[in-house]
């Protein structure tokens, strides 16, 4: 059986489309869900994809947090649901409290887009698996909000825990604390990022160069193998 891998699309989302081309080429079935619509459709996992979301409006993905089809994507996490939110599905991720901390204005107070080196802290989530812990990875990056932000508590459990999944190598596009691109949940199923994975599948886009296809092989076998 095909696993069936649920993309979300808000008001402004830009990579919904980009996001389930990834998925398709990773082997598994995109299915687009719609931001006001509460059933998953029997999807095994759900990608939050990037955009600006409502215009980024209030603060970046706090409106989208009260989307109908959220308060499914929260019920299932927490059950174990594989979910990835991408930029601005990053920033939902957070302003729903699946991952701790905020995103804040880039400390340059600039929209950057560039290619940026990752280096992989954890490659034990449902995301990252095929990846190999302190793996150097090139992915493409673009915000206006993504400075990861976060009290030192929160930091200091992150980084105890593991649950940094990324880091900036080499520049810090934005000014997150601790050079975090990534995180995970503690259970390992939850993971966000600033930098764009779908936009590193093919070597005719992007960076030129696949690195950010493993996201997508991983959660394939992590779903086969369950």
């Amino acid at each position: 059986m095909t696993a069936r891998i649920g993309v979300v699309t808000f008001p402004g989302s830009l990579d919904d489309r980009d996001t389930q081309r990834a998925i398709r080429l990773a082997g598994a079935e995109p299915v687009a869900l719609w931001h006001k619509d509460k059933d998953l459709k029997q999807v095994d996992a759900v990608v939050l994809p990037g955009g600006f979301s409502y215009g980024d409006y209030l603060r970046a993905g706090a409106i989208s947090r009260f989307s109908p089809v959220m308060e499914t994507v929260i019920e299932q996490a927490k059950a174990g649901m594989p979910v990835l939110g991408i930029c601005n599905g990053f920033q939902v991720l957070t302003e729903a409290h699946l991952l701790p901390g905020g995103m804040l204005g880039n400390d340059h107070l600039h929209f950057i887009c560039r290619d940026q080196k990752l280096r992989v802290e954890n490659a034990d989530t449902a995301w990252t698996s095929d990846y190999e812990a302190g793996q150097e990875i090139h992915i493409p990056l673009k915000n206006m909000d993504g400075r990861y932000v976060a009290d030192q508590y929160t930091l200091d459990k992150l980084e105890a825990e593991g649950r940094v999944a990324f880091r900036y190598l080499g520049f810090n596009p934005n000014g997150s604390l601790n050079d975090i691109a990534g995180i995970t949940n503690g259970a390992g199923n939850v993971v966000g990022l600033m930098p764009h994975p779908e936009h590193a599948v093919e070597p005719l886009i992007g960076t030129g160069r696949t690195d950010g296809l493993p996201f997508f092989t991983s959660i394939l076998k992590k779903l086969v193998n369950a």
